[in-house]
């Protein structure tokens, strides 16, 4: 999988070794495996484990398929590359084509577009791959800078679904255009 760039972002692909280094909390090999380095509050084991829906020895069984798409948000701008989000796939592409994204943004970069740009290039990759027809895009009501980039994305309302702990989502969705 290969790194995108936008104007202030690469987006380097998530390995399982990564992966695990977070999950260990060991910051030193997290940084050497990225290339770039952490912010001091993220990530760790409990956003690792709320950013994939698959429970860990799954996604340890069969990394390529739960970290299809998953990039790190790595600052371009800075002399010092900085991680400061994530743009997460939920895996290849479902039985109906459909993948979902999600993204976070560590606290101190929140409100200088990251999300909207990093997520926009993983969006563009995913809707040009084999197989993928749709992306989905899930949500509380009440999360308004999410509700942002997903309207920037052009994702259109979808429904909504429950979720154990978080109640009513709204669903997004945005699928591969169709050229004639």
């Amino acid at each position: 999988m290969s790194t995108l760039t936008t104007e202030r972002l690469e987006l380097t692909p998530v390995s399982l070794p990564l992966l695990e280094a977070v999950i260990r909390g060991d910051r030193r090999e997290a940084e050497a495996l990225s290339g770039a380095r952490f912010p001091e509050a993220w990530p760790g084991r409990a956003l690792v484990e709320r950013a994939f829906s698959s429970p860990l020895d799954r996604l340890r069984e069969d990394p390529d398929a739960f970290l299809w798409g998953t990039r790190l948000m790595v600052t371009r701008e800075q002399e010092e590359r900085v991680v400061v989000g994530s743009v997460v796939l939920n895996g290849r592409p479902d039985g109906t084509g459909t993948v979902e994204i999600g993204y976070g943004v560590e606290g101190k970069s929140q409100g200088l577009g990251y999300a909207t740009e990093g997520s926009r290039a993983v969006l563009h990759w995913t809707l040009q791959q084999a197989g993928v027809t749709r992306v989905i895009a899930t949500t509380p009501s009440w999360h308004r800078a999410s509700l942002r980039v997903i309207e920037k994305l052009g994702m259109r309302p979808a429904g909504t679904l429950e979720h154990d702990l978080l109640g009513e989502l709204l669903v997004f969705e945005r699928f591969r255009e169709v050229r004639a």
